[in-house]
């Protein structure tokens, strides 16, 4: 049996419950969804078109993972995405600390360009499960630039802000990094593996990303929704220090397309890119936002100005300068924040009527 039968047969997942949830995209572990209508329908191999581009996206059932490969489809790619613990009818589960299962994919779905959205990403997390964590965004990542390498594939890594220690912003690309918890260590190993196996690939830094998400707590940013929604409970604080730039998923997977489209083309688009949205925020102030947004009250969210206690160091101002995008013309516009999370917010308004169109 080929590698991606095997993983195609393996739907059912017997892991624990309460073992944490080390393999997916950016995400906080939402419920299972059904599949989107728009989602796009998973090539059988003897079945990929000639002279269609193709796109493998790792850590597809995840925030950014599911606007890479809507973004792609939309302008006429050939989508294959991959999960793990989450994926779901349209997906190909794969595991990619296995070697060998990375190996076959490859091998059997030939991509023009792979989108290496797969990671752990919680801070937190990753302090107290350094080892697995690591084994996904390091020797993962390690394993797919040499595979792409290996078969001629434009690789695209994404990686963060966290690589910068946030004491003097903005940050070029050219920056030195300097890491302040496990999860920033662990991206920027990312990008050097990267960089090494497979020289003509290209690193995506972005900021904290929103979205349209399948849960409100999927993205730390829409979770604030429900610190808003606390008005009748007691008050509530927010960090109020750390300064932020929240990102829409789709603006970021856009800019993931125009790099590869342009990067196929033109082999001097290698190397590192920043990306980000243009408004610096604290949790304070996107919680505030997303109150005037939603006409809700916001007097109980109490501003918390010394830095919050937590397992994991975070940078207090990690902005990225985002120039060589935006001299090349491969930036986007940024959504403007208010517009952008009424957008994905909307649909879990008390109303409901969002169960009409949630995949809009």
């Amino acid at each position: 049996m080929s590698p991606i039968r095997r993983l195609r047969a393996a739907e059912g997942d017997d892991t624990p419950a309460e073992e944490p949830n080390l393999f997916t995209c950016f995400e906080a572990t939402p419920p299972v969804a059904a599949t989107p209508p728009d989602w796009p329908q998973q090539p059988h191999p003897e079945e990929l078109l000639v002279g269609v581009p193709r796109v493998l996206v790792t850590g597809a059932t995840g925030l950014l993972g599911r606007a890479v490969c809507r973004e792609f489809h939309s302008a006429g790619w050939t989508v294959t995405g991959t999960g793990y613990r989450r994926a779901r009818l349209r997906l190909l589960r794969c595991d990619l600390t296995d070697e060998d299962a990375v190996r076959g994919l490859l091998h059997e779905y030939k991509p023009d360009v792979i989108v290496h959205c797969a990671a752990e990403r919680r801070p937190d997390v990753m302090e107290r499960h350094t080892e697995a964590a690591v084994n996904l965004n390091v020797h993962a990542t390690s394993t797919l630039a040499k595979e792409a390498a290996t078969c001629g594939a434009l690789f695209l890594y994404i990686s963060t802000d966290y690589v910068f220690d946030g004491r003097n912003p903005p940050y070029g690309e050219d920056d030195s990094p300097n890491p302040l918890n496990v999860y920033g260590r662990s991206k920027l190993e990312g990008e050097r593996e990267t960089l090494r196996h497979c020289p003509g690939a290209v690193v995506l830094r972005v900021p904290v990303l929103f979205g349209e998400v399948e849960s409100v707590t999927e993205s730390v940013v829409t979770s604030l929704y429900l610190k808003v929604q606390e008005a009748s409970e007691e008050s509530c604080t927010l960090d109020h220090v750390l300064q932020r730039f929240p990102t829409d998923a789709r603006d970021v997977a856009a800019v993931c397309r125009k790099l590869s489209e342009r990067a196929r083309q033109d082999p001097s688009i290698r190397g590192i890119f920043h990306f980000s949205g243009k408004e610096q925020m604290t949790k304070y102030e996107m919680a505030v936002a997303i109150a005037q947004a939603f006409n809700l009250p916001s007097g109980h969210l109490i501003p918390l100005t010394e830095q919050p206690a937590a397992s994991a160091l975070r940078p207090i101002n990690s902005q990225l300068n985002c120039c060589r995008l935006e001299l090349l013309n491969l930036s986007v516009e940024p959504r403007p924040f208010t517009s952008a999370i009424i957008d994905c917010l909307w649909p879990f308004t008390p109303d409901k009527r969002w169960r009409q169109t949630v995949f809009h």
